[in-house]
This record gives structure tokens, sequence and C-alpha cells, in this order.
């Protein structure tokens, strides 16, 4: 699902590629917190899939960003933690199939001279991963705690 997030003061994206089973974990917590409902009214939630440059216009829009991503850093699978990134060297070693993709758009995104808050929460997975759709019991289990995380800083802010 994707929504506009024109207007709204806060973006939280999911990235990542259902096919390949735990490595849309991104999208599923982003599926939860649309299920879930009741975000503040500036919050948007973006599927952006397998990220690319079209995201930076809806980063562009907004003052903070919650990006939602796995990461294949050798964690078991299902960990997850919060990270503040300013640049591709402050991501975990080893992010997956979109690596280059993500970080390549956050740095373009500060070379362009934009300054907001930037929080990602990396979920650890097996990798690489096999062609598949679905999550593993163990990082199904990290996405509602993720989402709470989540909803909760979004509340706090």
């Amino acid at each position: 699902m994707t929504i506009d997030p024109s207007g709204s003061s806060t973006l939280v994206l999911g990235i990542g590629n259902t096919l390949l089973g735990d490595e849309g974990v991104g999208v599923a917590v982003i599926d939860h917190l649309h299920a879930k409902g009741g975000l503040p009214a500036d919050v948007d939630l973006l599927d952006g899939g397998t990220g690319s440059m079209v995201l930076l216009e809806p980063m562009r829009k907004v003052r903070r960003m919650i990006l939602v991503d796995a990461t294949a850093d050798g964690s078991p699978p299902g960990t997850f933690q919060r990270l503040v990134p300013r640049f591709c060297t402050d991501f975990p070693p080893s992010l997956t199939a979109h690596d280059i993709g993500l970080r390549d758009l956050l740095d373009t995104f500060y070379l362009l001279g934009e300054t907001p808050e930037v929080v990602l929460y990396a979920i650890s997975i097996r990798f690489p991963q096999e062609i598949y759709f679905g999550l593993s019991a163990e990082v199904e289990a990290a996405v509602p705690i993720v989402a709470e995380r989540i909803r909760q800083e979004l509340y706090e802010a």
C-alpha cells in the first residue's frame, strides 16, 4: 500500500522484497502498522518495495523518517536494532538485496542538503534468501514488536 506523504511530518518507510521471504520484513512491518491503525495524523506509511531513487521525493516532504529494513548481519533471525544512520558507513555491515540502492538513496538525500531525523530499524535475517512468500517464524515474531516500538516512538515525538 502506498500513501502520498505530502503534508505529513513523519514518514515510516518499509523496504523489502516480499518474494524473497524474510527480505520483505520492512514491508511486513508497514502492513502491520497499517492494519492496526491508530497512528498520529501527521504520520504516513509507505511500502518502499526494493527501494529506488523514486523514493527520494516522498522523503524530501517530511521532517522525520523511520526506515524499516532487513539486514544480514550475522545476528539470529528476528534480532533487531534501532540505529540513527547519517551516511552509508553508519548502516549495518551487510544489508540485503537492495543494499546499494538504499545507501545511495540516503547519501543523495543528504547531499541535497536535506537534514530531517532518520531512524533505521534493522531486522536480522538469514542470507542468502530463497525465493518464497512469507516470513520465517523468527522474523514474523519480530514484526509486531518492531511495529509497537515504532508506534511508541511516533507518540513520544
